[in-house]
């Protein structure tokens, strides 16, 4: 598990998390969201967005991503910003930042597989200049709410 946590980013500390047959190592220093994107703090007030290891466990691996909002236009949270496809689901992604749309990863156009094997480094989807969703979480809420998603889906599909 440390070689994976080394290629992801090598820089933050991580917290593990394991709930029935989920585990992973969340960075501790992130925010989270109650629909499973991570935030990360860049320099200048930008914020590195993506999908957590739960996320894309639930969507599968990515097929095509793209866009509505262009790079320079504002955003809001909460805002349809663009749709990601995968193999099990088709989903909206919502802007979990208010302020500059600074556009999305070019990297994984070609190497789609950084999503799955990278998400909280290479893998991240967009960026935006300005501030954090209010109510995103930090990585001991976030494991919260990751206990209670895995609850009501076990409560759901008891087999």
């Amino acid at each position: 598990m440390a070689a994976e946590m080394n290629t992801e980013n090598p820089s933050p500390a991580w917290v593990p998390y394991q709930k029935c047959n989920f585990h992973t190592q969340l960075p501790a220093g992130y925010r989270y969201t109650s629909g499973h994107f991570w935030l990360s703090a860049q320099p200048e007030g930008v914020w590195r967005v993506g999908l957590t290891k739960f996320a894309i466990r639930m969507l599968g691996e990515m097929v095509d991503y793209n866009f509505q909002a262009a790079p320079g236009a504002r955003v809001e949270w909460g805002q349809i910003i663009g749709s990601i496809e995968c193999f099990k689901a088709m989903s909206d992604l919502y802007c979990v930042a208010q302020g500059e749309f600074l556009g999305g990863n070019d990297a994984l156009r070609d190497q789609a597989k950084l999503l799955s094997t990278a998400p909280y480094a290479e893998g991240w989807l967009y960026e935006v200049r300005g501030a954090p969703d209010p109510a995103a979480l930090d990585v001991q809420g976030y494991q919260e709410h990751l206990n209670r998603v895995i609850d009501q889906l076990r409560e759901q599909n008891p087999d």
